[in-house]
């Protein structure tokens, strides 16, 4: 799993996206009265809360104590551990797993989906959404172009993320006991907050993975290059653009 040092203020301050456009998926996960439902990757917490509304009984997990530290914070009512999405363990079978925007983090996808599927009660539901083939691969090919002409020779090396197409998904479910009943994949341009500052920001929220050799200096000459180079492309009426693809899924324990 990618080690990432998150920074939570960072990531409420600016990137607040991440759970506004969760929102509609808790149309598909259909959360209902006294269900047992995890939120698997919560982040600072904000989707768990919307979860709990419904009367279902939930409980956020997280490998980043920083961002556990913050939802405990914010919603102190709930239950928040830090966990790994690859071996997790749960008191008892759960309803449904639900998942936003953290999947595309763990190259070990089989190890999740194992420990999904073990949390799950027979019939209990997988929900998730997370990056899809394609995306940010425009920032993606930005970044590494820039970081190859400050002498990074093998910058793909460094790429911290998962983005499976849909066969490729479905199949790792089916293969692991899943009934996959739903899935799509769908390009989403998302606007970064901070106008000028938002590709800069996402930058330093998300691709930390390929600054951890460079300088503070090197950093920002990497980030200069990549806004420069998607300038004419990502940045309209004052706003940058991530160029995001996402894949949704609805899989049933069989």
């Amino acid at each position: 799993m990618i080690k990432n040092n998150w920074n939570a203020a960072l990531y409420e301050d600016k990137h607040a996206f991440v759970w506004q456009y969760g929102e509609d998926l808790l149309q598909l996960l259909n959360p209902k009265q006294k269900e047992r439902i995890l939120d698997l990757g919560c982040g600072t917490g904000q989707l768990t809360e919307k979860i709990a509304t419904s009367g279902s009984v939930v409980m956020g997990i997280d490998n980043a104590p920083a961002m556990i530290s913050k939802a405990k914070q914010n919603y102190p009512h709930l239950r928040f551990d830090v966990a790994d999405a690859r071996n997790f363990q749960v008191e008892q079978p759960l309803d449904a797993v639900f998942s936003n925007a953290a999947l595309h983090w763990i190259k070990e996808p089989d190890a999740v989906i194992r420990s999904v599927h073990q949390a799950l009660k027979p019939g209990g539901r997988f929900v998730a959404e997370f990056g899809g083939k394609g995306n940010v691969q425009a920032i993606t090919t930005a970044l590494e172009t820039a970081l190859q002409e400050i002498g990074i020779s093998q910058p793909q090396a460094l790429n911290p993320w998962y983005y499976p197409s849909i066969g490729e998904y479905a199949t790792r479910l089916e293969k692991h006991g899943f009934d996959v009943n739903y899935a799509v994949l769908f390009a989403r341009p998302t606007p970064l907050a901070d106008a000028d500052a938002g590709m800069a920001n996402w930058i330093q929220m998300f691709a930390t993975a390929y600054f951890t050799e460079l300088s503070h200096q090197q950093q920002m000459q990497v980030i200069s290059k990549v806004e420069e180079s998607l300038k004419s492309t990502l940045y309209q009426d004052k706003t940058w653009m991530a160029d995001y693809r996402r894949i949704r899924i609805v899989a049933f324990k069989l």
